[in-house]
């Protein structure tokens, strides 16, 4: 069994103010020097058989589809354990590097 992890962020460009009221709290709870926050989400994945090409199309495919609103949000497609050691990412083109 592999765990496939997909990460969504929001773009740089996004106002992100679950991001900021954390960066404003922290100096006040006694952490300095952190510069920025993003919030995002994080998906994990089990997936029965070992991850081929395929089927880490087809996951890519899904999170682009249902997991990120791809006009908002960037997202990362890993495999984390198991399977194969490819990853891919995708922006609002749905991009694969």
């Amino acid at each position: 069994m592999a765990r496939v992890v997909v990460d969504v962020m929001l773009k740089p460009e996004i106002l992100d103010p679950q991001g900021q009221a954390v960066q404003r709290a922290l100096p006040r709870l006694g952490f300095e020097g952190i510069a920025d926050v993003r919030q995002g989400k994080r998906f994990e994945l089990e997936v029965a058989e070992p991850v081929s090409d395929e089927t880490l199309a087809r996951l890519h495919e899904l999170a682009e589809k249902f997991l990120a609103n791809t006009v908002i949000e960037n997202f990362t497609v890993r495999v984390e354990d198991g399977g194969t050691s490819g990853g891919a990412s995708g922006d609002a083109r749905g991009a694969v590097a």
